[in-house]
């Protein structure tokens, strides 16, 4: 058994206020007794506009965002699934948004790039354009861990099940999601996404979320949560910066999988 905790936050424009309250959480977390810890989508920066989110873009394995999750892992003797950084691309007007995984010892294991982007017209008048500053991503990340095969995905990803299920057959059994869903989308939404697809996968699913009103006037859902392999949330976070901590259990999955062997009855 492994205790893990997921992060939520509420960033804003400062990136130096959001990489302290990050620290912050985490050294809290790890105080707490977590091994692997989950930072939310868009951690270091809510950006005013997309174009904001250009302005902190890194080079890949180089930049002040990169070098402090490393550090934070290492000091902290956690493994760290780094949220979001904007990350440069041969295009100087866009970006990608890479999840990048570290180990303990402050060593980068892995980055996934969000494959699905965010470009939607909502009924409130909210209106979203992700892919006019972010390159998509195109593969699918799983990496082995000292805490079971960590799959990753970032929040609009959520929406579709046919990436998990690729993650699930390359051997996954925890999904780390770091997310920023709308207020209006997560209301009805979030929960049964994040539930369904720990049941669908019988995986637990870290899912780590921005949750509030940000200076951008835009308002997430937060209610970060992890949820087991039999859909049950372990334990969550309804609004506000914090940390949710949980244990998980490789031998209850194991049980799971064995005694409902879904997986297993998979016809397509």
């Amino acid at each position: 058994m492994t205790d893990v905790a997921v992060i939520q936050m509420t960033s804003g424009p400062d990136m130096a206020a959001n990489l302290y309250e990050a620290g912050r959480l985490i050294t809290q977390a790890a105080e707490s007794g977590a091994k692997l810890v989950v930072l939310p989508e868009n951690f270091c920066l809510m950006p005013m506009d997309e174009s904001h989110r250009l302005s902190v873009m890194e080079k890949g394995g180089d930049g002040h965002i990169q070098s402090f999750l490393a550090e934070a892992a290492r000091r902290n003797d956690v493994w760290l699934v780094g949220g979001t950084v904007p990350i440069a691309t041969e295009n100087p007007e866009r970006c990608r948004s890479s999840c990048m995984v570290y180990d303990n010892q402050g060593e980068r294991v892995a980055r996934y790039d969000k494959i699905h982007l965010f470009d939607v017209d909502l009924s409130n008048n909210e209106a979203y354009t992700e892919s006019a500053t972010i390159e998509e991503g195109t593969q699918t990340v799983v990496l082995d861990t000292p805490f079971g095969r960590l799959g990753l995905a970032i929040c609009y990803d959520l929406r579709f099940p046919e990436l998990f299920r690729e993650l699930s057959e390359k051997g996954a059994q925890l999904f780390a999601i770091p997310s920023s869903f709308t207020a209006m989308t997560g209301a009805v939404h979030w929960e049964v996404l994040v539930r369904a697809r720990a049941i669908e996968n019988q995986v637990y699913v870290l899912a780590a979320a921005q949750g509030g009103f940000h200076a951008n006037g835009r308002k997430t859902y937060g209610d970060s949560m992890v949820v087991d392999p039999w859909g049950r949330i372990v334990n969550r976070l309804s609004r506000g910066p914090g940390v949710v901590m949980a244990n998980i259990n490789l031998d209850q999955l194991a049980d799971i999988r064995k005694n409902m062997p879904s997986l297993k009855h998979r016809i397509l």
